[in-house]
């Protein structure tokens, strides 16, 4: 009776050790499966945090400052100033040349075009002294030629900038949500985490049949496939302390009748994989945390149907 006593405590003892074991320890899901036609292509980041600006942004509401454009004679000035040159031309040739020349004196004619030509000087030169420059919006905003219209960005003005059209993202959301008004992207990224949980404890006790309806057929294989290799190489691979600090739905779309939703996850955990015969560590480490990011692809036949996990990539 002691001998059969002593027996059962033992095996209540490993029992509870495997129990702690399997609730605390998961084994480490590798890449595989397919993401349809996006099954050969790098998986999309998450978006950077959009900052705030500290001020408008000069492009969309002010103007920048325009440089004052260079003044144009106007054609009465011009004008003037020909009539101005032709009859100070004319009283010098007459000095010169009429009369005579050098020697021939000066005329009555000869003091009114000397007269009439400093009075036009005079005037000329006052007026231009008095003219006001023209403002410098003038060339700028204009409707004349060499005009600039604030929309083009030409000649130092603010731009306008186009809004930006929908990212494939949201198109793909849009799409989803025409046979799903439900769907949410950040609901469904909490849903993946609790999905990514089960089935590394699935993978841990070394049965996904409890995770079979979770997994597409060829996820299945995939991960069946680890598991007979480990059993076949006599080791097993533990992941333990997992602590996923970000999950975003960084690709949505759709394809041959079928949802796809990838999501991104980017964590810390331990993973380490042991000899089963001898205990020791062949790889990783049971103590020093990794980091990790993964993105995990679900897919449904379009509409409000259930997901099944199709894919897991590593991010390079």
């Amino acid at each position: 009776m002691k001998h059969r006593a002593s027996a059962v405590l033992a095996g209540m003892v490993i029992a509870s050790v495997l129990v702690i074991q399997v609730g605390d320890v998961w084994a480490r899901v590798s890449s595989g499966g397919s993401r349809g036609s996006r099954s050969f292509s790098s998986p999309t980041r998450p978006s950077p945090t959009p900052t705030t600006p500290s001020s408008p942004s000069r492009s969309l509401s002010q103007p920048s400052p325009v440089s004052p454009a260079p003044q144009r004679p106007s054609f009465f000035r011009g004008m003037m100033g020909a009539v101005a040159g032709f009859a100070i031309g004319g009283l010098l040739g007459s000095l010169l040349f009429g009369h005579g020349g050098f020697g021939g004196g000066i005329g009555m004619l000869d003091i009114l075009l000397i007269g009439g030509g400093l009075l036009m000087l005079f005037m000329f030169l006052r007026r231009r002294q008095q003219a006001p420059p023209e403002p410098a919006y003038a060339s700028a905003y204009g409707s004349g030629q060499g005009s600039v219209s604030p929309m083009t960005g030409a000649g130092g003005t603010a731009t306008m900038e186009m809004p930006a059209g929908p990212s494939d993202l949201e198109r793909g959301v849009s799409n989803i949500r025409q046979m799903d008004p439900n769907f949410d992207p950040a609901g469904f990224a909490a849903g993946a985490k609790l999905q990514f949980a089960n089935v590394q404890s699935a993978m841990a006790a070394r049965e996904i049949g409890g995770v079979r309806d979770r997994l597409t057929p060829e996820m299945l294989m995939n991960l069946q496939r680890q598991l007979d290799e480990l059993k076949a190489a006599r080791q097993t691979n533990y992941v333990g302390s997992i602590d996923i600090e970000q999950a975003d739905v960084t690709e949505a779309w759709q394809e041959n009748g079928q949802d796809y939703v990838t999501v991104y996850f980017n964590g810390k955990l331990i993973d380490y994989t042991v000899d089963d015969q001898t205990g020791n560590v062949v790889n990783g480490s049971k103590t020093q945390p990794q980091p990790f990011e993964e993105f995990w692809t679900f897919a449904r036949p379009v509409g409000p149907n259930p997901w099944r996990l199709s894919a897991i990539q590593t991010a390079s």
